[in-house]
């Protein structure tokens, strides 16, 4: 991996960074959708209208948290031969060109089949500041977290409405940002979302002040700046791919203007 990585990289900023004086849009994707190149040219069109932080989707054959827009997209990236160390040479590429945060999400399985010393060492090497991954439990974190922090990479805690009883515990330990999911059930756009946000950011807010940033539903400039009202930043994956599924290789300007759009919304 390291000979894919020049010398004269760009000095990534930190996660931490984003959320220090604005309210932070971050903008998910799924890599390989519709091709790697392309998946390159909207992470910097995006980067350029405003997203603050880029998640990048690597594909797997069960994403079990996802829903069918994202679904889809996990397919059709696969089809298109995408494999994690296509991935890593993609991300090298964008290295060159910006220095927006960059985390993947993706799940447990191909980080193991990778080996995680490999796959956290590539991250490093490449500019990768943080990982999701919504399938691993809490108390399965200790082994990945340690190879991760070695390598300067930030495991983002994910905390969901029904983890009442353990909000506490989980915010505590959470480096980076707190992904707050904002409903039940999979990822996709929903018309509204009736989750007592404001209850359970109180309670994460009682114990740490790590940024928390909002994801699963948000799709439009209002409901934005709702989130906004109440949490560090706003993350926003299916309505993006839902574009990039619609226009395919055309969707760098009606992404960009949709990025534009939802980042000014943010208050």
């Amino acid at each position: 991996m390291s000979n894919i990585v020049e010398a004269n990289k760009i000095k990534t900023n930190k996660i931490s960074q984003i959320f220090a004086d604005q309210k932070a849009f971050i903008a998910f994707l799924t890599a390989g959708d519709p091709s790697l190149d392309k998946t390159e040219e909207f992470i910097l069109a995006m980067s350029e209208a405003g997203a603050d932080l880029i998640e990048i989707g690597i594909p797997f054959s069960d994403p079990i948290a996802e829903g069918p827009v994202i679904e889809a997209a996990n397919e059709r990236a696969l089809s298109a031969s995408t494999t994690t160390d296509k991935i890593f040479a993609m991300v090298a590429r964008v290295r060159q060109k910006t220095a927006i945060p960059l985390v993947f999400l993706t799940y447990i399985n191909p980080v193991f089949v990778y080996g995680l010393e490999r796959f956290f060492k590539s991250c490093q090497e490449v500019g990768i500041n943080g990982i999701i991954i919504p399938d691993l439990p809490f108390e399965q974190k200790g082994e990945i977290l340690a190879i991760a922090h070695a390598h300067d990479v930030d495991v983002i805690t994910l905390i969901a409405p029904t983890s009442q009883d353990r909000i506490q515990m989980l915010a505590r330990e959470a480096t980076g940002f707190i992904y707050l999911v904002s409903s039940m059930g999979v990822t996709g756009v929903r018309s509204e979302i009736k989750t007592d946000l404001a209850a359970i950011i109180k309670d994460i807010r009682a114990v740490t002040q790590t940024p928390i940033a909002v994801g699963f539903g948000i799709a439009t400039p209002e409901q934005a700046t709702a989130i906004s009202q109440l949490a560090d930043g706003v993350i926003v994956g299916s309505a993006i791919v839902r574009i990039i599924a619609e226009h395919g290789q055309a969707a760098t300007e009606p992404l960009s203007h949709y990025v534009h759009k939802m980042k000014a919304a943010l208050v």
